[in-house]
């Protein structure tokens, strides 16, 4: 069987497990390959200055944890880059761009899931940006779907907040799996009521499914879809 393949691009470690971690964990069982791509570092803009050798253990640790989180998702790898975290807007658009046609060629993916355009996080703006620019819909290209995800602390903490999914995953058997995935994340989860605790993104899980009469669920804006 041909399995189809989804390609996960996001900006930061923890950004893939917020944004569609049950989804992912759901549409393995079903039958996908996943891959994730990590453009950025992570946590080297909570220094005034980029210090990449203060921060070498931590970011050796958390490209461990992004591999153990990914792993209980089902993801087959993980892919990184190391753009300077929170500092984007500092490289070249197009570097970024090209980075991601890089692994987009080298997975093919059919399915793309990314940030979404108007998050607070520059460094998820630009990769939003980036996807689309790497995704244009040629007819060689192997991407037929592309979603925005909602990232908490990120998407609602952006104003004005306008995000409007338009497609729901009932993730009721993969909630767990999410949960379970984001605490890995040892320094990047928190406790309640901040927006990255275990809590919170239960909360936001229900309130998703309530809007559509599920127990849980994940939401997207869908970029593109083409059939």
């Amino acid at each position: 069987m041909n399995r189809k393949k989804i390609l996960l691009i996001f900006a930061h470690p923890d950004d893939e497990v917020l944004g569609c971690g049950a989804t992912v964990a759901r549409l393995v069982k079903e039958g996908y390959k996943a891959y994730t791509l990590l453009l950025g570092e992570g946590i080297t803009s909570r220094d005034r200055k980029r210090n990449i050798r203060k921060r070498k253990n931590e970011l050796i640790l958390l490209k461990q944890q992004a591999i153990q989180a990914n792993k209980m998702l089902g993801i087959e790898e993980v892919f990184f880059y190391d753009f300077p975290d929170n500092r984007f807007d500092t490289v070249p658009f197009l570097e970024i761009v090209k980075v991601i046609e890089e692994f987009k060629n080298k997975i093919k993916p059919s399915l793309v899931f990314t940030h979404y355009k108007r998050d607070l996080n520059i460094d998820h703006r630009i990769t939003y940006k980036a996807v689309i620019t790497a995704c244009r819909p040629t007819k060689e290209d192997s991407v037929r779907e592309i979603y925005s995800c909602e990232i908490l602390s990120s998407t609602e903490w952006s104003y004005p907040n306008i995000f409007c999914p338009n497609i729901y995953f009932d993730i009721s058997k993969t909630i767990n799996k999410k949960i379970e995935a984001m605490k890995v994340y040892k320094n990047e989860v928190k406790e309640w009521p901040h927006p990255r605790s275990p809590q919170a993104i239960e909360i936001l899980a229900k309130k998703r499914g309530c809007e559509v009469g599920l127990e849980y669920a994940e939401v997207f804006e869908c970029i593109r879809l083409i059939r």
